[in-house]
């Protein structure tokens, strides 16, 4: 499950950066794409795992789910899809094999606790 070394690795950036900021993280926001190879629910609780003993207990994993966008070379033009599945124009019909969007697994922001 890569999903618990992902969480730990995520766990370790936002406890660095609320003892930079000298302040609690509460919350991490994450972007996930339906192509990033992490299933969402593995990475919920692979992150209240990952905080057990951590300055992080108790905070929370926000996770924005983000669309899979692709460039469709007949139309010209970017498109989203519904599914991962077949990645083909949803307007012409042609294969769109280049990913412009949807693989993203990225910290986006901290909730941190200013009343320290």
């Amino acid at each position: 499950m890569h999903e618990l070394s992902l969480a730990i690795n995520m766990v370790a950036i936002a406890q660095e950066e609320g003892e930079r900021l000298g302040s609690p993280v509460r919350a991490v926001h994450v972007r996930l794409g339906p192509m990033s190879g992490v299933i969402r629910d593995q990475l919920v609780s692979s992150y209240e795992v990952a905080c057990r003993d951590t300055p992080l207990a108790g905070s929370r994993l926000v996770i924005e789910e983000t669309q899979l966008i692709v460039y469709c070379p007949k139309c010209k033009v970017e498109r989203t899809l519904n599914s991962p599945q077949l990645l083909r124009c949803p307007e012409c019909n042609s294969p769109t094999p280049r990913i412009v969007g949807g693989r993203e697994l990225q910290i986006v922001g901290l909730e941190i606790d200013d009343e320290q």
